[in-house]
This record gives C-alpha cells, structure tokens and sequence, in this order.
C-alpha cells in the first residue's frame, strides 16, 4: 500500500523543509511538494514534525523473568509511543543470556510480542557474575553487543579476556563502569543531599575509577568499547581524552542527567537510578560533552519497576526509572527550545548515531530509504502524567513535568506501530 504524509515538516539531510513524503512498499519513494497518487492513503499531517525513528540502546523490557515490571509487548508499545524504532534490550534477566539456549527464550519473546525492533544484548559473564565469559561465540550472530549492565565486571583480568574476545568475534563491550569496593552501600549521589538528609552517597570514584582502568584495556586490545549511561566530569574528560587518543571508544548519557541534578531530589523513589543524579557541575560537564562530540548518543536507560518496589523512598525504592516516552519531549523542552542546543544535535544523538554504532536498521529520511519515521506535534504544551504510559513502569522523576513535543505517529518499514488516538 502507498502512504503519504502531507504538509508535514520533514528532518533531512540536517535540516527541516516543508514537504510531503510518499511511502510506497516500506520504502521513501519520494519526498516532494504536492505529492498525489490516486490509490493512496493520505494522512494531513499538517503542523506536525517528521523525523528519523529513534534508536536507544539501553532498554530494560525485563522478560523472560520480571513480568509484572514489563514485557516485551508493553516495553516496546511504550517505546513506540516514543517515537523509536530500535531498542537495544539489557541482559539482566532471567534467564539472562549467557547462552544460546537461554537467549532463544528472550528471542522468541520478541518475534511473539515485539512491535517495534528489538535487538538484545548477550552478558559478558555467566550469571552476569563476573567469574567466567559467557557463551560469547554462540551468540555473537544473534546480539547487538556484550554487557553485564547493572553489575561493573570487578575482575581486571575477566574483562582484559572478555574484551579480546569481543575483539575477535567483531562485537561491542557496553560497559556498566562500577567499581564495587567504592560503593560503601550508597545508593544516590554522595554530595550536598546526601550530606544534609543523612543519605549514604555513591562517590564519582565509583563510575570514573573503572572507566579509568578498562580505557587502559582497550589500548591494550584494540577492542570496540562503549560506556553506558556516564554521570560524572571525571567521565567525560576520561572519554574526550581516550578519544583523541584514537581509541574505539562511544559512550552515552540519559535525559535525567543531562536536564536534573542532586538539587531535584525529594525523598520519593522516582528520583533513585543508577548511576544517581549528581551535581550541577557534572550536568554541565554532559552538556559540554554532547556540544562537543565527547557523548556520542543518548539513551534512556529505560527501567521499569513495580509501583510497590517505587514506593519505598529514596533508601529502599529499587533502583531505575522509566523513559521511553519522556525521552525525547522533555530534551527538546530543556535543551532545544532554551537554546543550549540544535535540533540537528538532539536527532543525531537519538537517532543517527546510536543505530550506526550498533548497526541497527537505517533511520535517515531520504529517497530510496527505508520508512522509519516518527512524527511529533513540536506546538503542543502538556504535562508528563504517567499514567498515560504504556509502559508498566510508572516511576519517572519527570512527572509533572510541562513539556512540549507531543508523539503523533511511529512508522517503522511504512507500517503505522504507534498513533495517538
């Protein structure tokens, strides 16, 4: 069937035009002014912006074995809704996927269930317990990369032999950087909240200290490494450096880093993830770092819980928030419209960039180009009510939020996954 979308304003090649685009076999067949073939569906989308599907590469759709937090049906309508295309799913599950056999259950998940993309990562360890490689070389065809997200591998010498390992088999690590022996039981940022509510604080030592010594293995290796979810300057300065050292080296941030600090936090569990929030210093230091090319891309880390593991305050609450469908309208709200970055920027970081260092499907808006879309009412002004997600996940520290950048319409191979009704 041809679609068209008409009036719309379409993100392509860096810039937005007014044009109309006609889809024809999941395919861009042209994307012109005026466009009209009879036969077609046409959609007025008059008003409203087109921009290439979202990629994120950290996701939690916690199934097999954390059902009643989310699954892979509502994980990714949540991402639809989004606007993305791709999600790149987590490994911390159970079974987790160390195996081939155990990550055929998560597979079958997704072809039942998926509605958008999913391309699940395998763990760098058995169990995800840091004392022996997983089954790296069965699984390499069938994951987007390696990670034992929500555990940093302790053992210098285990992640010096996964990294060769993922070197040889052309694959990515996407490291959790968390040395263990720093944590001291802290469970949000040790500074100035900390300090005046009597809080055991997560030192920066933490999160940078491993960074540190895995930067050391990748020269040693050679090996495609990428930091998930960074919070702190040391980070970022770790990382600007390695790169211009030449080293194979991405990494990314979350939206709550980038727009929230330590100064936001109340004693309510939708504010605990992990890494936590941190100062105004280190939410500057983002900034710079995705101005400056240092953070490659942004992802959610999307991590749903249930209401009653968010209900515990900020001590006991389980660690994680939910954000496939805040991501994009409360970044364009905090650092678009107030001018502290391009549009260009802010769909190079959630789009282009993600799916071509993981190799996800293309997401470009141009002829010839697959159909992967997704469109956004820019002029609409609301407040974030989770209870309109999707998701299972309610937990988000957004709530209340005033936003602009409404989800309209998701397309993914010229199939309509997601419209607001």
């Amino acid at each position: 069937m041809q679609l068209i979308l008409k009036n719309g304003s379409v993100f392509t090649d860096g810039e937005t035009v007014e044009k109309d685009i006609l889809i024809d076999g999941g395919v861009i067949a042209k994307i012109s002014s005026d466009i009209n073939e009879e036969g077609a569906k046409t959609i007025d989308i008059r008003g409203l912006s087109v921009f290439p599907g979202f990629s994120d590469v950290h996701v939690h759709l916690r199934e097999p074995g954390f059902l009643s937090k989310e699954t892979i049906k509502t994980g990714t309508a949540s991402a639809a809704r989004g606007g993305y295309i791709n999600v790149c799913a987590m490994p911390n599950l159970s079974p987790c996927p160390d195996s081939t056999e155990h990550l055929k259950e998560e597979l079958d998940a997704i072809e039942k269930d998926a509605v958008i993309n999913v391309f699940p990562y395998g763990t760098i360890t058995k169990g995800q317990n840091g004392k022996e490689l997983s089954d790296m070389e069965d699984m390499a065809p069938f994951v987007a990369a390696f990670s034992d997200d929500g555990r940093g591998v302790q053992n210098e010498e285990m992640m010096l032999s996964a990294m060769q390992k993922a070197k040889s088999l052309g694959k990515i690590i996407a490291a959790h950087c968390e040395d263990n022996s720093l944590l001291h039981g802290g469970y949000i940022h040790d500074g100035a909240y900390a300090k005046a509510h009597s809080h055991r604080g997560i030192s920066s030592e933490s999160e940078w200290k491993q960074i540190e010594r895995d930067i050391e293995l990748v020269k040693r290796t050679g090996c495609d490494y990428h930091v998930c979810h960074i919070s702190t300057k040391e980070s970022v300065d770790l990382i600007r450096k390695a790169k211009k050292d030449g080293l194979p080296i991405t990494c990314e941030t979350g939206p709550h880093y980038l727009v929230l600090t330590e100064n936001d936090l109340c004693e309510d569990g939708r504010f605990k993830m992990n890494p936590p929030l941190r100062s105004e210093e280190d939410r500057k230091a983002l900034t710079q770092g995705l101005l400056d090319g240092t953070i490659d891309m942004i992802a959610t880390d999307h991590a749903p819980h249930t209401a009653e593991e968010k209900s515990r305050g900020l001590e006991k609450s389980a660690m994680g928030v939910v954000g496939l469908e805040t991501a994009f309208p409360v970044l364009y709200t905090s650092l678009v419209k107030t001018g502290i970055i391009p549009l260009s920027l802010l769909i190079e970081k959630m789009s282009i960039a993600p799916a071509k260092r993981f190799g996800l499907p293309e997401t470009e808006i141009a002829e010839g180009k697959k159909a992967n879309l997704c469109i956004f009412d820019l002029n609409k002004e609301y407040k974030i009510d989770p209870s309109e997600f999707l998701s299972k996940g309610k937990a988000t520290p957004f709530e209340g939020m005033t936003v602009n950048g409404r989800s309209k319409m998701t397309i993914i191979g010229g199939k309509i996954v997601w419209q607001e009704k």
